[in-house]
């Protein structure tokens, strides 16, 4: 019975190991892969950037005049 217990978690822990692995190497092609797309689409993004600045100083006067009305 011990030794049933003491198998099972040697298979935990080395289920455990390659998930660790799996998800740190997802995460390095995705960091990648993001600095490629920011590398590529750069005229792009500052397009959406100009963009937002609009809408974000909106938000910015609403919540200033929230907070001022307080």
């Amino acid at each position: 019975m011990a030794e049933e217990l003491k198998q099972e978690e040697k298979k935990t822990e080395g289920s455990k190991v390659m998930g660790a692995l799996i998800k740190g190497a997802l995460g390095l092609v995705f960091l990648v892969l993001g600095i490629w797309a920011i590398i590529a689409l750069r005229s792009d993004i500052f397009v959406l950037i100009k963009g937002c600045i609009g809408p974000f100083l909106i938000l910015a006067g609403i919540i200033t005049l929230a907070i001022a009305k307080d």
